[in-house]
C-alpha cells in the first residue's frame, strides 16, 4: 500500500496536481471490479465493492457508505488513510468537493469516471485535469473462451423498434450481455461479457472498443452519460446526442416470463444449498467461517451452479455486523451460541444472479439474538406484503416498522434492496432513500428485500429474499426458510404470523 501511495503522489508531482481521485472501478465502470483491476484497493487495502479515494500530497481520504464503515476501519492503515464515513443521504461527490479549496485542480482518470460524474464536478466549480492512464493499473488478461449463448429474445427482436436519427451506443456491460444473450463464466463473480454495442437501423453489433466505429461513422451517436466513461465520450465529441436513459435499461430490467421461470428454479437450488449449510453447521463442531464458505461453494456446485454471483459472506458474531464482511477466516471458530450470517448467491445455466441472506445460530440463541432476528423479520414481512409501488415507499415502510420496534445500539444503515439480473446489483429497480428509488417497480422487475440491523459490539442480522413484481404484487421466487428457534413469536402481530405462514419455518 505504501508503495502505491508513493507512486500516486509522485505522479501528482509530475503532473502538477494537488488533488487526485482514485477509483474503485475499471474502464467498464463495473461496481464489482475485480481487485486485480481496482486501483483504490492497491492504494488503501480496502476491499469493499464501492468507495473511492481522494489523494493529496500529504493525505489519503477514503469515502465509504454505511455498509462499509466498520470494514474500512478494520482494513486500512489509519496512519496513512483517513476514512470518511458517509451517512444516509450524503452524496460522495459533495463531500469530496468540500476538501478541495477553491482554485485547485482535481485530477481524474477519464476511463474510470462516467461522463455524468465529471460533468457534476465541473458544474460544482471544480477545475478538472484528465488523465488517460492510471499509474496503478496492472496488466490483466482474461480468458474469454467460456462465452456461451443463453436462451432469450433474439437480438433482432429487441432492437427492431429502437428508431433514432443515428446510432445508439450501449456501454453498460449488463445491457450488452442481455442484448446479445451472451454470458461469460470465466471470471469470478460475474456472467457479463466485456464489450460494447452499437444499434443502428434495426441491427446490433458487438464492439471490443468504439474507436474505429466513432472514427468511421459520421452521424449522431446517442449515449447514456451515466454509463459511458469520460474518455469514450471525448472520442465521440460533437456527434454525441444525450439519452435520458439507455433504451436497453428498462428492457433488461423487466424480465420475460421464461426468465422468471428460470429464476424460480435457480432460487430453489440456491435455497437448497443454504439449507444444506444449515445442517452442516448444526451437525459439525470446530468448524470455521472458512470451512462453511468452502462447503457452501461445494453445495452450490452440487446443485448445478456455474459460478458464484459474488464472494460469499460467512460472518459469525461481531463479524456479522459488517454488512459486506468478506474475510471468511479460518480462525473464527463456530461455538455454541454463535450467530452466523450467510449472504450468498450463484449463477446457473441462464447466467442470472441469485442473492439471499440467512442467519443461523449454533445451539440455543440468546434473547437479544431472538429479539433482533424477529424485528428484522417484521421489517421484511411488512415490506413484502405492502401494496406500495416504489422502492422509496417500501424502504420508508421498513424503517417505520423499525422505529416502532427500535433496539438500542442497533442501526439499519443501508438501503432495503436492489435490482438483480445479469449482475447481482442492477438498476432499476431500487429500494432505498435515494431519488432513484422513486421509480415505479413494474411487473417482472426483480429485486431483493433485505432489512438488516447491526451493532458492532454484538452482531448483525440481515434477512434477504429475492422477489419479483407480478400483477402489482410482490412475490418471492421461493418460499425460503426462516429459523424458528430465532423467532420470538410474542413480538409478531397476528397479521405478521399469518404472513409468515407463506414461508417455511424450520
Amino acid at each position: 500500500m505504501i508503495s502505491a501511495v508513493n507512486k500516486i503522489q509522485e505522479f501528482m508531482k509530475e503532473q502538477k496536481v494537488n488533488f487526485l481521485l482514485v477509483n474503485s472501478t475499471n474502464k467498464y465502470l463495473e461496481e464489482y471490479t475485480p481487485l486485480e483491476e481496482n486501483s483504490r484497493y492497491f492504494l488503501t487495502d480496502f476491499s469493499g465493492s464501492t468507495g473511492d479515494a481522494l489523494v493529496t500530497q500529504d493525505a489519503v481520504y477514503l469515502f465509504v457508505d454505511g455498509r462499509y464503515h466498520i470494514q474500512a476501519d478494520l482494513e486500512v492503515n489509519h496512519d496513512i488513510v483517513t476514512v470518511v464515513k458517509l451517512q444516509t443521504g450524503q452524496i460522495f461527490l459533495d463531500e469530496l468537493i468540500k476538501r478541495i479549496p477553491q482554485g485547485e485542480t482535481l485530477g481524474v482518470f477519464s476511463k474510470k469516471n462516467s461522463q455524468k460524474r465529471v460533468e457534476y464536478l465541473a458544474e460544482k466549480g471544480i477545475d478538472l485535469k484528465y488523465f488517460d492512464v492510471d499509474p496503478l493499473d496492472k496488466t490483466v488478461f482474461y480468458d474469454s473462451s467460456n462465452v456461451v449463448q443463453v436462451q432469450g429474445v433474439p437480438v433482432e427482436e429487441k432492437v427492431k423498434d429502437i428508431s433514432l436519427d443515428g446510432a445508439v451506443l450501449i456501454t453498460n456491460l449488463e445491457e450488452v450481455s442481455y442484448l446479445f444473450n451472451l454470458r461469460d463464466f470465466s471470471k469470478k463473480y460475474s456472467s457479463k461479457i466485456r464489450g460494447k454495442a452499437v444499434i443502428l437501423s434495426g441491427r446490433a453489433r458487438l464492439l471490443d472498443d468504439i474507436d474505429d466505429f466513432v472514427e468511421s461513422y459520421q452521424g449522431n451517436i446517442f449515449i447514456d452519460k451515466s454509463t459511458i466513461n469520460a474518455y469514450d465520450f471525448s472520442l465521440i465529441g460533437s456527434k454525441a446526442k444525450i439519452l435520458s436513459d439507455s433504451p436497453i435499461k428498462l428492457m433488461k430490467s423487466v424480465k420475460t416470463d421464461d426468465e422468471i421461470k428460470h429464476y424460480i428454479e435457480a432460487f430453489k437450488k440456491t435455497d437448497n444449498a443454504v439449507c444444506a449449510i444449515r445442517d452442516y453447521i448444526e451437525n459439525n463442531d470446530n468448524i470455521s467461517e472458512f470451512d462453511i464458505s468452502e462447503q457452501l461453494e461445494k453445495e452450490f456446485k452440487r446443485f448445478g451452479a456455474k459460478s458464484l454471483s459474488f464472494k460469499s459472506i460467512v460472518a459469525k458474531d461481531k463479524n456479522s455486523a459488517l454488512a459486506h464482511y468478506s474475510k471468511c477466516s479460518k480462525d473464527e471458530i463456530i461455538q455454541n451460541g454463535s450467530l452466523i450470517l450467510i449472504d450468498c448467491g450463484a449463477y446457473y445455466e441462464q447466467g442470472l444472479a441469485t442473492d439471499i441472506t440467512r442467519v443461523f445460530v449454533k445451539g440455543s440463541p440468546s434473547e437479544l439474538q431472538k429479539r433482533v432476528y424477529t424485528t428484522v423479520l417484521k421489517m421484511f414481512l411488512n415490506a413484502y406484503n405492502s401494496d406500495l409501488k416504489t422502492g422509496y415507499e417500501i424502504d420508508n415502510l421498513a424503517r417505520k416498522i423499525y422505529s416502532e420496534n427500535e433496539i438500542e445500539g442497533f442501526v439499519f444503515n443501508h438501503g432495503l434492496g436492489h435490482g438483480i439480473g445479469v449482475s447481482v446489483h442492477e438498476y432499476p429497480p431500487n429500494l432505498s432513500k435515494n431519488d432513484m428509488a422513486k421509480v415505479e417497480i413494474k411487473d417482472n422487475m426483480c429485486f431483493t428485500i433485505e432489512p438488516g440491523l447491526y451493532n458492532e459490539n454484538h452482531f448483525g442480522v440481515r434477512l434477504e429474499n429475492s422477489c419479483y413484481m407480478k400483477d402489482g404484487k410482490i412475490r418471492s421466487f421461493v418460499h425460503m426458510n426462516y429459523e424458528k428457534k430465532l423467532i420470538d413469536f410474542s413480538l409478531l402481530t397476528e397479521q405478521e404470523k399469518v404472513w409468515l405462514k407463506e414461508f417455511e419455518v424450520l
